[in-house]
């Protein structure tokens, strides 16, 4: 039995405007619930076909990484002070949630939204 020689599979085409701003607000928004996993998952699959999207789903993984950071800086400080930093914690959790829907509402305008106080490991 001979098999015939596959044809290489082209390149995914580019995403429309409004399926960019879809997921780049999934991605936003995915992180308020779910960390920086639908933020990653988005970036792997939609790498390369939008700019717009690749761009706001690094932005999403950013802040998702810096929130990990600053709840174990936090977890920390709450430790060492027996509980005294333990307000803290609820801080970063809110800070997660409002700037999570305000890039959330802003990508939903097709605006790029940068985060504040963000650090950009994901280049």
């Amino acid at each position: 039995m001979s098999y015939a020689p596959q044809p290489p599979v082209a390149g995914q085409p580019p995403l429309r405007p409004d399926e960019e701003r879809t997921w780049a607000l999934l991605a936003h928004l995915g992180g308020i619930l779910f960390g920086f996993i639908p933020a990653l998952v988005i970036w792997l699959v939609f790498k390369g076909r939008g700019q717009f999207l690749e761009d706001q789903a690094k932005e999403a993984l950013n802040f998702q990484i810096t929130l990990i950071f600053a709840y174990i800086a936090a977890s920390i400080l709450t430790a060492i002070t027996f509980g005294i930093a333990s307000p803290l914690l609820f801080l970063v959790w809110i800070a997660s949630i409002v700037f999570g829907i305000l890039a959330a509402v802003a990508v939903n305008k097709g605006q790029w939204y940068r985060y504040p106080v963000t650090i950009r490991l994901v280049k």
